[in-house]
């Protein structure tokens, strides 16, 4: 999922577009990728920071419940097994164990109403703008938002290509 250039055009697209719509919203490119360093800066993620937020110089990303270790770690071998399967339309309950099935809805139960503001620091430079954890959860098909996913687990060279790259 954070290979770009294995995404789908149709995938590409929209990532770009959502992106570049964000840049513009927090005061431009530079400001969003300072923000994304800034998040991959903490350690051991940026999702399970205590206060529920990370700055840079520019802009600051809030939500509004603490996500616990085991929370961002789960995700993280979530989308390891993804890359493994290289499959576009990856259903995260799509896991044959019941035990870590068992842990993916958990995770889904507690991170559903996650909801992540990012705003420019200067309100003159945008209005900035919001995104959840999860794309779409239904009973037997839940899928991770890619814009969650580019923020938190991407790499921040993944941000550049996919505001570098041009629709056809």
């Amino acid at each position: 999922m954070c290979n770009f250039n294995k995404q789908t055009d149709e995938a590409k697209a929209l990532i770009h577009l959502f992106m570049t719509k964000a840049a513009e919203n927090v005061g431009g490119t530079n400001f969003l990728l300072e923000l994304r360093e800034a998040m991959k800066d903490k350690k051991p993620h940026a999702l399970s920071e205590k206060n529920s937020q990370v700055a840079s110089n520019h802009t600051i990303i809030k939500w509004n419940k603490v996500v616990f270790k085991d929370k961002a770690e789960l995700i993280q071998d979530i989308l390891d097994g993804h890359r493994r399967s290289e499959n576009p339309n990856f259903n995260i309950l799509s896991e044959p164990n019941a035990k870590k099935r068992k842990n993916i809805l958990n995770m889904v139960k507690t991170l559903t109403p996650l909801e992540f503001t990012v705003s420019p620091q200067n309100p003159n430079d945008g209005a900035g703008f919001n995104f959840k954890v999860f794309e779409s959860t239904s009973n037997d098909d839940v899928k991770l938002n890619p814009v969650f996913v580019t923020m938190f687990f991407c790499s921040t060279e993944f941000t550049k290509k996919a505001l570098k790259y041009k629709i056809d």
